[in-house]
């Protein structure tokens, strides 16, 4: 039994709209990318895409926690160049005159 049904319209170039209730479901508005799964029974499920680990440094430290975590569930020491790196994105995104070991002023959304 689903939660949410709507039918949408495809255009000639293949397009269609996301029905509101899904757009509010999926947690998505514009900008943001929405992945399509079929699957062998023909169904197909839609998913937001979220696209958060696009920096390939948070992605190689994605990987070596799932790699640690299949190996046994603990985190081992992250390798040197990978911490680097991470350091560099950061001072990177601080800017000049950005503190990366300083508080963090306002909400911060996670």
């Amino acid at each position: 039994m689903s939660i949410i049904h709507e039918v949408a319209t495809m255009t000639s170039k293949g397009q269609i709209t996301l029905p509101k209730t899904v757009r509010q479901a999926l947690g998505v508005d514009v900008g943001a990318k929405v992945a399509f799964e079929l699957h062998e029974d023909g169904q197909i499920v839609v998913s937001r895409a979220d696209a958060e680990h696009e920096d390939p440094a948070i992605g190689a430290f994605l990987d070596l926690l799932a790699a640690d975590i299949r190996a046994g569930g603990h985190v081992r020491a992250i390798p040197d160049d990978l911490a680097q790196s991470m350091i560099e994105h950061a001072q990177r995104e601080a800017g000049p005159e950005g503190d990366i070991d300083g508080d963090i002023d306002g909400t911060v959304a996670l």
